[in-house]
């Protein structure tokens, strides 16, 4: 027996314990996932294994709809590799043809993944791939339209979360989202295991002046990695 869709906004929807997003591309697959058709309407399954952001929106034990952007909205997406996650970011904050006029600046360092995500924007307007060290903003906010009301990071770098509440707080705009995916392995100039490792981000993210919101254990898709979801500010978005 089919489950009745959830949906979680503009472009993204849930059926039990599936992701799907409306597909902006219309007839293609980024990395070969599951299409399928309903009228007109063609939808893409969100693969938990492959996107740390779609484990978060399965695992938050809040309303999954607060952690992803709106149409038309500004994301700043660090560490967008060959751009699967990002794919799925675009068909909700861009649509087809971008008729939503939103903006995904997706910065990744490495030029073989680079060329991969530059083919991706090809056919998929409103994403602004960004060659550049993700610590380095001034590379890639002038880019930027305006302050994000989004942000992933997903980097595999030292100080972490030192680097994530410095990029937040030039880039993340007041009652803004942002996600931060954190390997626990990624982080082994730290002493302890990986609790402790995640323990030391939640309390730097605690003492900043970033909101935490939730601490997701994304480990059943994603081996070693939680994803925070902070805030700046505590205000709410009123738009």
């Amino acid at each position: 027996m089919s489950r009745k869709p959830i949906s979680l906004g503009w472009g993204i929807r849930k059926e039990g314990r599936t992701l799907w997003s409306r597909n902006a591309n219309k007839g293609s697959s980024v990395r070969g996932e599951r299409r399928k058709r309903e009228g007109r309407v063609e939808w893409r399954r969100w693969d938990p294994y492959r996107s740390k952001v779609a484990a978060a929106l399965l695992m938050t034990s809040n309303d999954p709809s607060k952690l992803i952007p709106r149409p038309g909205d500004t994301c700043l997406y660090l560490g967008a590799s060959s751009g699967t996650t990002v794919s799925h970011i675009h068909d909700m904050v861009c649509g087809s043809g971008n008729h939503h006029n939103g903006q995904i600046i997706a910065v990744e360092i490495s030029p073989r993944m680079m060329r991969e995500l530059g083919s991706l924007a090809e056919d998929r307007s409103g994403l602004v791939p960004v060659l550049s060290d993700a610590r380095e903003t001034w590379s890639y906010t002038t880019m930027m339209r305006e302050k994000a009301n989004w942000i992933h990071q997903d980097l595999s770098i030292a100080d972490q979360a030192e680097n994530f509440i410095k990029i937040a707080r030039s880039t993340l705009q007041a009652g803004g989202i942002g996600l931060f995916s954190l390997k626990a392995a990624s982080e082994r100039h730290s002493e302890g295991n990986d609790q402790s490792r995640f323990s030391s981000a939640e309390k730097l993210l605690k003492e900043s002046e970033l909101e935490l919101v939730e601490r997701i254990d994304i480990s059943k898709f994603q081996d070693q990695h939680v994803v925070f979801v902070v805030k700046l500010e505590k205000g709410e978005r009123t738009d």
